[in-house]
């Protein structure tokens, strides 16, 4: 959570020196402000930090998108964020590849917090795949390599390595 906070901070170009905490069992992140009370959850602090950087266009443009880029985010906290055995991450990765099927970003033609926030909830899922199983999960090992590719996300992370050609055919 806080980590990948720093880490939208910095795709942002906003200076860094938030404090980030977290609450309670599920590491619920906490951004400490300096006037009031502090901002709870992952997509709040996101959401605010967006705003803060005048990038709005990353929410959503029209109120549909807007919508689909908040589903996407809900879903990141409750099933990504709750996965925890391998069924449960294998549920994740088929809901998204057939969401994204005929799609480029989550919420369709327009890169997103969504996709931002996806991409570092799943990027210590992605490192560990198998080539077959990025093979089977084609959509979304293509979304991923075009978001890690995208300027300024994946920053520090390791490079998710996808092979581009295919190394056998289905043809006998």
């Amino acid at each position: 959570g806080a980590a990948e906070l720093e880490l939208l901070e910095r795709l942002l170009g906003l200076p860094a020196g938030n404090k980030y905490g977290v609450q309670g069992e599920r590491k619920v992140p906490v951004l400490q402000t300096n006037n009031g009370p502090g901002l709870t959850g992952l997509m709040t602090i996101a959401s605010h930090l967006v705003r803060q950087a005048k990038k709005d266009q990353l929410l959503g443009s029209t109120a549909e998108e807007k919508a689909v880029v908040q589903q996407w985010l809900e879903y990141r906290v409750t099933r990504v964020n709750g996965s925890s055995s391998k069924e449960d991450t294998r549920t994740v990765l088929k809901d998204l590849n057939m969401h994204l099927e005929d799609k480029v970003y989550l919420a369709g033609n327009i890169f997103t917090l969504a996709d931002i926030l996806m991409y570092y909830g799943l990027h210590h899922i992605m490192v560990d795949l198998t080539v077959q199983e990025k093979e089977k999960y084609l959509n979304v090992s293509r979304w991923f390599n075009h978001i890690q590719h995208y300027p300024g996300v994946r920053q520090h992370l390791p490079n998710v390595v996808f092979i581009k050609n295919r190394l056998y055919t289905n043809a006998h």
